[in-house]
């Protein structure tokens, strides 16, 4: 943290294992960590302690969290707190509401670590840089009025026969001269006895001695008064006669001393620029918080320099050779794979042995968000964009800035969404909702699916363009199936976790058991594999780990027909890419009746131009039939 005070956070849920997750991640981050289980505590912990920002789950027994926000936020002396909602529910109604009570964010269960701190970063950083510009201002706020104070004009009283009748406080200051020493002295022989060379001051030419004559008006901006002290200054001075006063030959000077007003001048514009650049550096850090913020990077734990990847298979092997490779550059990866086969993980690689790896890496799940708020998630969106949008949002881009942002099941984002992602990878610039202002990013794309996108752009639910922009570098996680020589190996992992965390001496399974774990073909790869040895961690009674064949649920016999069923196909039951190009280009012709450009072409559908539309028709050997 760069502050010199410790921020607190209070973490408020009913589920002890998410207070866990959410303490864990953000421990070591600079912060002091309170707890509630349910929303009573969490009031009568307010009430001792300020925080600065809650994370509050909402749905709690008793009081859930919408309640507890509203009870926060209708005391004045807590309005100030940041409260982030933990929610599950993807109904947007519920994010409305949420927003309407008062929350200024909300992260989504379950929880990414990488989601968590960069939210609670943000909001911490935009709080801390409000209360500096509110500090900066109270005190500019004092400094003015010190200023306005020295500035005051010096207002003198000089009757008829020119003697000093009275002086104001700011004309003592000014002179150094305390009205009682002032008061029925010669203001002539006192105040203006020589000029700015020592000579005595002739009577006729004195301004004030003229209004006392004729009782006009009269200004001078060049003249000097004599202090107490014996120095001189230069003054600015305007006589006039007294109003309402029976004997009109009395007269008023008001008189300022112009170099001590230059002063004060200069340091009162000095003060009102520093604001304003105050001001311009709290509306630049808000825009590049994230890419400003370093310690929101999540650190990959090495183990066998590829953090949680655990393998020394031939197809293992392979697959981590091709990310060594493509880690150094700023190349667009696509990770495909089955389900469980550790695509997160291999992001993470990417990321760690890139040359970003000390800026954000942003995990998001396309699967997870709900259809309406997608495009907000990814890009942000503007105060009063839409019903429940009550303040600015920054977008998973943004949080990723010069970072690297990891698209998890990117096959989920509809084809509008993908529009917009394509543009983003090609100006590498976002535009958040409502708003028409372009927001440059550098960011690093790495995508993952356990579909075929090639598949779902025949059948036109995946954008081509999008498509080839994605899969520049294409990594395919190998199925656990075909590199079964990892399991003992990721079995030691496992136990070890497991171990450590149900607090139990574990030290590995039995040879039946391994015997039944090395047969089986996973279907659920890594992670079911996990699943398995977790239950069966908790079951056992010893050091040595019985797995029961009941835990896999489906039939070795069945699944090893199922994989030589899988491994007897060839390449002859697939097509090229240049094939499905050319039959995915003719049934879009056909169904737009073979306009090629013009508005609603194919060439507009497409997203590219014309001319290259007509091109590569040609090299597919693609006409409109006579």
């Amino acid at each position: 943290m760069t502050e010199q005070y410790q921020e607190t956070l209070l973490l408020v849920d009913d589920n002890p294992n998410n207070l866990q997750v959410l303490y864990q991640t953000l421990e070591g981050k600079g912060y002091k960590l309170l707890i509630a289980k349910n929303g009573t505590d969490a009031l009568n912990i307010i009430e001792k302690v300020h925080p600065s920002l809650i994370l509050l789950d909402i749905m709690m027994p008793g009081m859930d969290g919408y309640e507890v926000c509203k009870n926060i936020k209708s005391q004045s002396n807590l309005s100030d707190i940041s409260i982030i909602f933990l929610s599950a529910l993807d109904d947007v109604k519920d994010k409305v509401k949420g927003f309407s009570v008062g929350a200024v964010d909300y992260i989504s269960k379950p929880f990414q670590a990488d989601e968590v701190i960069a939210r609670v970063e943000t909001h911490i950083r935009i709080r801390q840089l409000e209360h500096s510009l509110e500090k900066k201002n109270k005190q500019l706020e004092e400094d003015n009025a010190l200023i306005l104070d020295s500035m005051g004009e010096g207002l003198l009283g000089i009757d008829k026969q020119g003697l000093i009748t009275f002086i104001n406080t700011a004309g003592t200051k000014i002179t150094g001269w305390q009205e009682s020493e002032l008061s029925g002295k010669d203001f002539h022989n006192i105040l203006m006895h020589s000029n700015a060379q020592g000579q005595r001051n002739p009577l006729e030419q004195n301004k004030v001695y003229h209004s006392l004559q004729d009782q006009l008006e009269r200004h001078t901006d060049e003249d000097i008064f004599w202090k107490k002290t014996g120095e001189s200054f230069p003054v600015e001075y305007t006589v006039s006669a007294i109003e309402g006063e029976i004997d009109r030959s009395s007269v008023c000077v008001v008189f300022k001393n112009i170099a001590q007003r230059k002063e004060q001048e200069q340091a009162l514009n000095h003060a009102l620029e520093t604001v304003e650049q105050l001001k311009e550096k709290l509306q630049q850090e808000n825009t590049l918080l994230i890419a400003e913020s370093s310690y929101l990077q999540s650190e990959i734990r090495s183990e066998q320099n590829f953090g949680d990847i655990i393998g020394e298979s031939t197809a293992l092997k392979k697959v981590l050779d091709e990310v060594m490779q493509v880690a150094p550059t700023d190349t667009t990866v696509l990770i495909n794979g089955e389900s469980g086969t550790g695509k997160e993980s291999m992001a993470r690689a990417v990321h760690q042995f890139s040359q970003r790896k000390d800026r954000p890496l942003i995990k998001v799940n396309c699967a997870a968000i709900p259809e309406s708020l997608v495009e907000s998630e990814l890009f942000g969106h503007v105060k009063g964009a839409f019903t429940s949008a009550i303040s600015d949002r920054t977008g998973h881009f943004e949080l990723a800035d010069k970072g690297t942002i990891f698209l998890d099941e990117i096959a989920e984002l509809s084809m509008e969404v993908q529009v917009k992602l394509l543009r983003v990878l090609q100006e590498q610039e976002i535009q958040r909702v409502g708003s028409g202002e372009l927001i440059k990013v550098d960011v690093r794309i790495i995508a993952a699916t356990n579909q075929s996108l090639q598949e779902m752009v025949e059948k036109g639910l995946f954008r081509m363009d999008l498509y080839y922009r994605l899969n520049v570098f294409p990594v395919i996680m190998p199925a656990l199936r075909d590199r079964k020589s990892d399991i003992p190996l990721l079995l030691a992992k496992f136990i070890a976790n497991f171990s450590n965390k149900l607090n139990k001496t574990l030290i590995g399974v039995s040879d039946e058991s391994m015997a039944l774990l090395m047969d089986y073909n996973w279907p659920g790869n890594i992670r079911e594999l996990q699943n398995v040895i977790e239950r069966s961690a908790i079951l056992s009674r010893s050091e040595i780990i019985e797995v029961d064949d009941a835990l896999i649920p489906i039939n070795i016999d069945k699944e090893k027909k199922l994989s030589e069923s899988a491994s007897a196909k060839t390449s002859e039951q697939y097509k090229t890419l240049a094939e499905n190009e050319k039959q995915y280009i003719i049934k879009i012709l056909e169904d737009f009746n073979w306009q090629v450009g013009g508005r609603k072409g194919v060439a507009e559908i497409l997203d590219i131009p014309s001319s290259t539309l007509r091109s590569r028709m040609k090299k597919l050997g693609i006409a409109r039939p006579e």
